[in-house]
């Protein structure tokens, strides 16, 4: 009885914790326009960015194409590319 109990209880907070996170679209409009705005005043002067990879490798190409594609400056991203060579260098020397 007792299991039974704490499950309706799950249930019924579940479904109301569903519920309440609906919004109207009127909400969602003030989102997006404040959002714009953000991107508005970042477009004027660009982010620096210092990515570390640790070697080359074929996992960082949509990365690289993105920067041959001018990606990270249409969004106002200044990035530099710098290899780290990491931890597979520390294992060969242990």
């Amino acid at each position: 009885m007792k299991k039974r109990i704490i499950s309706i209880t799950l249930i019924l907070a579940m479904a109301a914790a569903s519920l309440l996170a609906c919004t109207s679209k009127e909400e969602s409009k003030e989102t997006t326009s404040t959002t714009d705005t953000k991107k508005e005043e970042t477009a004027s002067k660009p982010v620096k960015v210092t990515l570390n990879e640790v070697a080359h490798s074929i996992f960082y190409a949509p990365m690289y194409v993105a920067i041959e594609e001018g990606y990270f400056e249409e969004e106002g991203i200044d990035l530099t590319l710098v290899t780290g060579f990491g931890d597979n260098f520390l294992v060969q020397f242990l």
